[in-house]
């Protein structure tokens, strides 16, 4: 159960509303995520106007930010977060597949990435391990393919969703019941290292499997 109750529409002030309607075009639906913000409307307000920025095409495809992404939640062990973005990124083009072959170093020599990928993926590896401790190899891959606005995204991209992935997983905030029954394709291939994460997982599955059961 979420730390704190959700701010349900019907409920929000006009400065949440403008979030949850911006909220609604860019993922079909009101996520928990952005109910939670809503007890602070104003903080909330500018808090996701930097997540509706990266969550379009910049100096950055957003396919591409998605991929990013879902190696940053990923090795945050964020349940919630990796959900949201397996199903945006499909949207996207971004399929299964490829998907499955963010885990670990695989994208190296995966042929479903090209070389400007994977130099900023293995980019993201570091600054996620320690970003202070990038390698020169890496940075001269990454600035060998990207421009530094394009980095400066890059980067903005992985720390944001470090942030909002500790934030969510913080209070708690669950899954929608429209992902009941969606079995994750990043934890489906390597299960969460995090205690915490896997009694999340655990929990999901098993309110997934009730949700599913037919009632008598």
């Amino acid at each position: 159960m979420a730390r704190l109750p959700y701010i349900e529409p019907e409920r929000a002030d006009p400065l949440t509303q403008g979030v949850y309607e911006k909220a609604q075009a860019r993922f079909q639906m009101v996520l928990n995520i952005f109910k939670i913000t809503g007890h602070v409307p104003a903080l909330g307000a500018k808090m996701w106007e930097v997540f509706f920025t990266i969550l379009q095409d910049g100096h950055v495809k957003w396919p591409t930010k998605e991929l990013l992404i879902l190696k940053t939640v990923k090795q945050g062990d964020c349940l919630y977060c990796v959900t949201q973005h397996e199903v945006v990124s499909e949207r996207l083009g971004v399929g299964p597949e490829k998907q499955a072959d963010l885990i670990g170093s695989r994208y190296r020599t995966s042929p479903r990435f090209t070389e400007e990928e994977r130099a900023i993926l293995a980019l993201n590896d570091e600054v996620t391990a320690d970003a202070r401790r990038v390698s020169p190899e890496t940075w001269a891959e990454v600035k060998k393919h990207w421009r530094d606005d394009q980095i400066v995204e890059i980067l903005a991209t992985i720390g944001a969703y470090i942030q909002v992935s500790k934030f969510g997983d913080s209070l708690g905030v669950e899954l929608e019941p429209v992902f009941y029954g969606r079995s994750s394709v990043l934890f489906r291939e390597e299960p969460p290292k995090s205690p915490a994460a896997a009694r999340h997982i655990e929990h999901f599955e098993h309110v997934s499997r009730k949700a599913a059961a037919p009632h008598a």
